[in-house]
């Protein structure tokens, strides 16, 4: 398991019902591509800003820039325009 910082830790407690479907004592052990498809999906601006601070922007550019196939389609169609744009449009 990867070590999480413990304000990643906070910010997954904190968006908890975001993760309805998962064991409260699994919640902190999410993969860093869960973690990002859900808070883009389902989080606020805010709760995106919160996240690229602890995770970095970079970061969550090349989780979101490196899926394939049906990961791609996890997303709901509106969002991943949104990021798609503002990922590759940010740093071109």
């Amino acid at each position: 398991m990867k070590m999480r910082s413990s304000e990643l830790k906070a910010f997954i407690h904190k968006h908890s019902p975001l993760f309805w479907y998962i064991p409260e004592d699994k919640k902190t052990e999410v993969s860093d591509e869960l973690l990002v498809e859900t808070i883009l999906n389902h989080g606020t601006l805010q709760d995106f800003q919160q996240l690229k601070d602890l995770m970095g922007e970079e970061y969550i550019s090349s989780i979101f820039l490196g899926l394939k196939g049906r990961k791609k389609m996890n997303y709901y169609p509106e969002i991943y325009n949104l990021f798609y744009l503002y990922f590759t449009k940010k740093h071109a």
